[in-house]
């Protein structure tokens, strides 16, 4: 079995670094996990997620021509990876039309603008402050 990009396998955490996991795959080859690649949250310190001897599950996301395989694991446990979980928001946007979609984003927009506005002007000092 070869190993190439998309391709699911189970290895061996062998070493750990500040910047990710060495994980021996089943041919003895070894590929790097990242540690933006251990977690879907923020992993200040992969020592809190990995140890060394752990056996976990890694999608190939890269193989490059010098032999280095990128691996992860967070995108091992995706079933789908391209496909995003729906949600309320993603519903909601999916059922308005273009226009209802402009609508709401200019909407938004004069209201992020008026915010900034307002909160520039208040360090100001708004109109009439002390000009210099």
């Amino acid at each position: 079995m070869s190993i190439e990009v998309g391709s699911k396998l189970q290895g061996k955490v062998t070493g750990i670094t500040k910047f990710g996991a060495f994980v021996e795959l089943p041919e003895g080859v070894t590929g790097l996990v990242h540690i933006s690649e251990v977690a879907d949250n923020y992993v200040k310190d992969i020592n809190d997620h990995l140890k060394i001897g752990d056996v976990v599950e890694v999608r190939v996301i890269n193989v490059e021509k010098d032999g280095k395989i990128g691996l992860s694991i967070k995108k091992a446990k995706e079933s789908q990876p391209s496909q995003r979980p729906r949600t309320k928001t993603n519903d909601r946007v999916a059922k308005e039309s273009f226009e209802q979609k402009i609508s709401r984003f200019l909407k938004e927009s004069e209201d992020r603008l008026a915010s900034l506005k307002r909160h520039t002007e208040s360090k100001r000092g708004g109109r009439g402050a002390r000009r210099g």
